[in-house]
């Protein structure tokens, strides 16, 4: 661009230079006319002082975008260098590779790539958009064009796709690492100890999606190599998801496949953006009821930026037909459903007011049934939670209901975020209603039993953008890192203090103290104080802190090798490292 103002310069400044050599003998032509030569050299004057401003200028100019151009330059060269790379102002001499864009024809640079760490983490499973949002999401990234075909990582998840963005595939990252130990949770009297380690380690997640694309039409399938409690084991998860979407309608995604149907506000929220590193208890045993991770589900949602709304059919979950192969027994599947609506009826640029309600129903309890010509069958159903932390396989909150014919769930959410505050709660009522057992002593014209637990959370930003609302998730989403972490400039990323008080409470009192052949175990109602820090260098990397103090009553029963007869109260210490693309 310098050279090209070189190039109209010098031709006009030569062109002044005749001009004014042509006008002075013309001047010198009329001695006697005073009066005209002293008005012609004052306009000669005043068009030299003219001419001389515009020179001055265009010198001044012409420096000034020499001296951008050289910062720009190294700027890109230290971004390069960074990278392993190096940065080139012109292009090398020889022919050009094939199918690669050079000059005006190439889509303009966005300047994206030194900032790439800056927003909020990528979610935790395939990302399903329409097509429109899908070429709107490529195109404010930056982005390479190759042989016809665009690479780049909207929304930081690695990217291919055609031109016209029809055919697409996307695949991504949700790694979570966990480690840490129990202090003060050994047992009382002749209790068995439990697994409860000082020191252990658990890969929580290792998830893999992956998303094909052809317009409007999405396949996502989802490995995950982690485990719930106990990496390693013979029963670990292998899929998260493996569905089909289509994204056609304004603000709707249709699903069918093996799924995590979305119900309660925190079980909407992405793995990656959770305040703490589990799950209140409370939603967990909700959502396992008739959804959770790969559960066979057939429905859609729709969202808008007040509301949002889902409903799913849902059948068992991914695997729970694997005792087929023992050929002992024939399961009859569950079937289900799940409801949840939300809305903001209040939103600004510093408010947020969310309120909502979720509903869950196994309408059919799976039932497993012995081989046989008059083959029995029974219907159970068990609620099982960890102390709010996965490294361990002892569950301390149980309910466990024999003769159940139907499990439903309901309750309101509420949240309200202010600034870089946070507030959110949750309470839900579980019934369990019980059939007749024929020819079994004590199971007939049973009651329904009635569980219940609710939480609340306060999170606060002590330094990037606070959390938000996520109106395609009817939830809030991470916080924002507006600067990535770099101490040499002053930057450390983002930052977040959550707090939260959680209860389950699985002891029904119209049926504590009943004969196991009445069809249940006394349950047990669990308490935990929960504190963490959360820290984000970038959109794709966080560490987490966690330290919960639980408190758990006794179920009372006095068999052998029992494990909360008296009840537990201790305190576990965890950490997680988090990767997500």
């Amino acid at each position: 661009m310098a050279q090209m103002r070189r190039n109209s310069f010098f031709p006009s400044l030569a062109f002044s230079a005749a001009l004014m050599a042509g006008i002075a003998p013309i001047a010198q032509a009329a001695p006697s006319d005073d009066a005209q030569l002293s008005a012609l050299k004052a306009e000669m004057a005043e068009m030299r002082r003219e001419m001389m401003g515009q020179i001055s200028s265009l010198k001044a100019q012409l420096a000034k975008n020499e001296t951008n151009q050289k910062h720009l330059g190294s700027r890109l060269n230290d971004v390069a260098n960074r990278r392993g790379g190096a940065y080139h102002s012109q292009v090398a001499s020889g022919p050009a590779e094939t199918g690669v864009q050079f000059g005006e024809e190439a889509p303009p640079h966005k300047n994206i790539l030194a900032a790439s760490g800056i927003g909020r983490p990528p979610s935790d499973r395939g990302d399903t958009m329409s097509w429109k949002d899908f070429r709107a999401a490529t195109q404010a990234d930056e982005e390479v064009r190759v042989g016809g075909m665009i690479v780049g990582f909207p929304k930081g998840r690695f990217t291919i796709s055609s031109e016209d963005g029809a055919y697409g595939f996307s695949v991504g990252l949700a790694f979570h690492e966990d480690f840490g130990g129990f202090l003060g949770s050994g047992p009382r009297g002749n209790e068995t100890r439990g697994d409860f380690s000082s020191f252990t380690e658990n890969a929580r997640r290792i998830r893999i999606p992956f998303t094909f694309r052809y317009k409007d039409w999405v396949a996502n399938v989802t490995p995950d190599f982690g485990a719930g409690s106990a990496d390693g084991a013979a029963t670990d998860q292998t899929l998260y998801e493996a569905n089909l979407n289509y994204t056609g309608l304004h603000n709707t995604i249709l699903t069918v496949g093996y799924f995590q149907p979305r119900v309660t506000e925190e079980d909407s929220e992405s793995s990656n953006d959770f305040e703490m590193m589990e799950r209140p208890a409370i939603t967990d045993a909700v959502r396992k009821i008739a959804a959770g991770d790969a559960r066979f589900s057939f429905g859609g949602l729709h969202y808008e930026k007040r509301w949002w709304i889902a409903a799913y059919f849902t059948g068992q979950s991914f695997g729970n037909r694997s005792a087929l192969s023992s050929g002992s027994g024939i399961v009859n599947s569950q079937t289900g459903g799940t409801f949840r609506a939300a809305g903001r009826p209040y939103m600004s640029k510093d408010i947020d007011l969310h309120v909502g309600v979720s509903a869950i129903s196994a309408f059919k309890v799976a039932a497993t049934c012995a081989t046989g010509s008059n083959a029995a069958c029974s219907r159970s159903f068990s609620f099982g939670q960890s102390p709010e932390v996965n490294l361990t396989t002892t569950n301390l909150a149980v309910a466990a209901v024999s003769n159940a014919s139907s499990v439903w769930a309901a309750g309101p959410e509420l949240g309200f975020r202010w600034k870089n505050l946070l507030l959110k709660g949750e309470y839900y009522h579980i019934g369990v209603t019980r059939g007749d057992a024929a020819n079994v002593a004590g199971q007939n014209n049973q009651g329904t039993v009635n569980l219940e637990g609710y939480y609340g959370s306060a999170n606060y930003t002590l330094f990037g953008k606070g959390r938000a609302y996520n109106e395609k998730e009817g939830a809030f989403g991470a916080p924002g890192v507006e600067h990535e972490f770099d101490p040499r400039h002053g930057s450390w990323g983002a930052l977040e203090l959550t707090g939260r008080y959680s209860v389950t409470d699985f002891h029904d009192v119209g049926i504590t103290g009943v004969s196991s052949g009445a069809g249940i175990a006394n349950g047990t109602q669990q308490t935990v104080w929960s504190g963490g820090l959360n820290w984000y260098p970038n959109r794709h990397f966080r560490v987490m802190l966690d330290f919960n103090h639980f408190m758990v009553t006794g179920n009372g029963n006095t068999s052998a090798a029992v494990i909360n007869e008296y009840g537990r109260t201790g305190n576990s210490l965890a950490a997680r490292v988090q990767a997500a693309f």
